[in-house]
């Protein structure tokens, strides 16, 4: 089996982003939706993106916002990947692969539930994240409420992780990998280089499964 995939995200701090790359993140995320203590500005964010080596993902993270405003803003960024965290549809999503990124389309646990399995099967194709009802706040959702367990494909656990419970719930629900924002924080908004570091480490040392 292949490595755990782990994303931090939020991150805006030189310091924070080169412990992340040199902890073995796959991915790091900015946030561009406005609202939240850990939105940064494209421009700030290309000065951060200019530290991580070409094989780690970049992320920017938007939420319900005009998808040409998106894409100029990613543009700016110079990240790769493009996040969308609203209530955007699979038409922005096949926009934004027209315009070169690759995408996350993150869904609350309850959102995600009340696809038809039509839906579900329109999605498929999409790497999709799962999480709280409210991103960044620190609050797992109920995982065992997921029919039929995760998507089929790529899919992130996300919300309420942090370095204490990651390892347990990825050996319980088997994601492709983890996101974490508020759950590597010394304090709201600011995040902490050695909880980071011992996100990473713990993700990726779970618990062996009971014998005998």
């Amino acid at each position: 089996m292949s490595a755990l995939y782990v994303k931090i995200c939020g991150l805006q701090t030189a310091e924070t982003v080169d412990a992340a790359v040199q902890a073995g993140a796959d991915a790091i995320g900015f946030i561009f939706a406005p609202g939240s203590p850990r939105t940064i500005s494209a421009e700030t964010a290309s000065e951060l993106v200019r530290r991580i080596p070409q094989d780690v993902e970049t992320v920017g993270v938007f939420r319900n916002q005009d998808i040409d405003e998106v894409i100029d803003m990613a543009r700016t960024a110079g990240v790769t990947t493009v996040q969308l965290h609203g209530d955007e549809s699979l038409a922005d999503m096949q926009t934004l692969h027209g315009a070169g990124f690759r995408t996350l389309r993150a869904f609350s646990v309850d959102a995600y539930n009340a696809l038809d399995d039509g839906q579900r099967l329109s999605w498929a194709a999409e790497r999709i994240l799962l999480d709280a009802v409210e991103p960044g706040a620190g609050i797992t959702f109920d995982a065992s409420a997921l029919e039929n367990g995760g998507p089929q494909g790529f899919w992130l656990l996300a919300g309420g992780l942090n370095p204490a419970n990651v390892a347990s719930l990825v050996h319980a629900f088997s994601p492709t990998g983890v996101d974490v924002s508020s759950g590597v924080e010394s304090r709201r908004g600011v995040k902490d280089s050695q909880l980071i570091r011992d996100f990473i480490h713990a993700a990726r040392h779970q618990p062996s499964s009971p014998t005998g």
